[in-house]
């Protein structure tokens, strides 16, 4: 585990120190994500007439609404994910299925060829006895 760090951020204002064990980077982050909120809070107007426990409970709730929205889709993405994956698996075995499958035909084709060709040789030789026996022996003179 990488060690406890400190770092100092600025929040509406006042800089406070954080500590845990992500970088500063990533505080840093979540300084900026807190600050742009509150300054959609300044952009809205009326807000100074809510009291600093009012005006915290709906950045606490504006924050939440973006982490459910977020974590909802999160979720549809990896529901898209596994679906996705469903279909791969079922593309891989359909692939491999018609793999097994040419593999008995090309089989198949190359016992045919075979055939075929004996059955050729077969024809020529039948047809060269039939016309010996049809001109008979002496012919070839």
């Amino acid at each position: 585990m990488s060690a406890k760090k400190s770092t100092q951020v600025l929040i509406g204002g006042k800089i406070y120190t954080l500590s845990g064990y992500e970088e500063e980077e990533y505080l840093q982050k979540i300084a900026s994500y807190i600050n742009g909120k509150l300054a959609e809070f300044d952009e809205l107007g009326g807000m100074n007439n809510f009291t600093v426990d009012m005006k915290s409970t709906l950045l606490e709730i504006n924050i939440a609404d973006d982490y459910f929205k977020a974590k909802d889709l999160c979720d549809k993405y990896e529901g898209d994910l596994e679906q996705k994956d469903k279909e791969i698996y079922d593309l891989k075995h359909d692939l491999i299925s018609n793999q097994v499958r040419i593999e008995t035909l090309e089989e198949e084709l190359s016992t045919l060829e075979s055939e075929k060709k004996e059955l050729l040789s077969l024809k020529a030789r039948l047809e060269a006895s039939l016309e010996d026996a049809l001109l008979g022996p002496d012919s070839n003179d």
